[in-house]
């Protein structure tokens, strides 16, 4: 069954990963802007790294029959350098106009410290100045409800931001209402130890609906399975739900959302 991988950190996997996530039926990579396991120290890292997300890695996918877009940023991670995010922010625009950037992400926060508030409003202003999508990270365990409710505030209070433009990602039990009431679409991250398991992430659609859901692997440097929207859809298949279910949330929604760009052509 054909899908799409709408969040992976391909710049961390090997090209393996890639012939595996093509045979089981990928279409297409989007890949957000993030940590690169390290503090960068320079705004020169992030040209390098842009340039890697906008030029290089297209290519390393496409030997693969997959299509690979990028969203960029800064990422909270290295939010509280708020000096640093200000060049950083000032050298995305030159890159907007690469044939495969979704837009803004994945922005949002990590600790919900104050200069990563003020980075993350930044980067909505960013956003909302050049008619981009924005994608955003929620925080870790602990801080995921307050944090989530903290970025909520921020994008409700820029009323430039249409919410159907904005995916929140890392939803899990306790935040995915607050997110869906908002009117903004949520992204279920399937992770082996953390985030949701392809159980916890099916419970929630069959309680919620599958309108403005999306699963994604966000596999990266860490402990992540690059398979794990083709898992959970097999998952789905073994408890019940049909066919064309199953292709709405791992095909048709993402590409309804990343529709929304004109960079994005399958």
């Amino acid at each position: 069954m054909r899908y799409i991988e709408p969040h992976a950190h391909m710049v961390s996997r090997t090209t393996d990963d890639y012939e595996r996530m093509a045979l089981a039926g990928c279409e297409a990579v989007c890949e957000p802007a993030f940590w690169a396991g390290f503090d960068r120290s320079a705004v020169q890292g992030f040209h390098d790294y842009f340039s890697q997300l906008t030029e290089h890695e297209p290519k390393r996918a496409a030997k693969f029959g997959v299509k690979h877009f990028c969203w960029l940023c800064i990422n909270s991670k290295e939010a509280e350098d708020v000096k640093l995010a200000e060049e950083v922010i000032a050298l995305v625009p030159k890159f907007l106009n690469r044939p495969n950037v979704l837009g803004i992400g994945e922005i949002g926060l990590n600790k919900n410290s104050k200069n990563e508030l003020r980075v993350l409003e930044m980067q909505v202003d960013l956003a909302a100045k050049f008619n981009q999508l924005i994608l955003v990270h929620t925080p870790h365990l602990e801080d995921k409800l307050k944090g989530t409710k903290l970025i909520l505030d921020v994008l409700k209070n820029d009323k430039r931001i249409k919410p159907e433009r904005v995916i929140i990602d890392h939803v899990e039990e306790h935040t995915v209402e607050m997110v869906l009431d908002a009117g903004m679409w949520a992204g279920m991250t399937l992770y082996p130890e953390t985030k949701c398991t392809p159980a916890r992430a099916i419970d929630i659609l069959e309680i919620y609906g599958n309108e403005r859901l999306w699963l994604n692997s966000a596999c990266d440097w860490g402990v992540s399975d690059p398979l794990a929207v083709p898992k959970t859809a097999l998952e789905m298949k073994r408890r019940g739900h049909l066919e064309k279910t199953i292709e709405k949330v791992i095909f048709q929604n993402p590409k309804k959302f990343l529709g929304q760009s004109k960079n994005f052509k399958l």
